[in-house]
């Protein structure tokens, strides 16, 4: 009586044990196992956040320099175009002025015998 009793609890436990194996129901190693795979992947997906964070940054720092430095071209293009007028206008004013010169000039030394053969008379 003793075996037949202590087979039938075998057999009920192990039916009883499969069953929960295959329904679904968590056993001990697989719940064990879960935390450590989620704080993986946690510290995977905090990690590529702060990669992508990381990237932006250096894009944002890049693009502003970039900025700066065309900003800086474009300033100093300027710059030398203004210069570039002034000169001109300098230029074209000291010709003007050398023109205008010369003339009095030739005025002059045309006027020069005239008024000394009038100072004679």
């Amino acid at each position: 009586m003793n075996k037949l009793l202590a087979t039938l609890v075998a057999a009920l436990f192990a039916t009883a044990t499969f069953a929960a194996s295959h329904a679904g129901a968590p056993m001990a190693g697989a719940s064990a196992a879960k935390p450590a795979a989620s704080a993986a992947v946690k510290a995977d997906v905090k990690a590529e956040a702060k990669a992508e964070k990381k990237e932006a940054k250096a894009t944002a720092k890049a693009e502003k320099k970039d900025a700066k430095a065309t900003a800086k071209g474009e300033k100093k293009a300027a710059e030398v175009k203004k210069d570039k007028a002034v000169a001109a206008a300098e230029a074209k004013k000291d010709t003007a002025t050398a023109k205008a010169d010369a003339k009095a000039e030739v005025k002059a030394d045309a006027k020069a015998p005239a008024a000394a053969a009038s100072a004679k008379k």
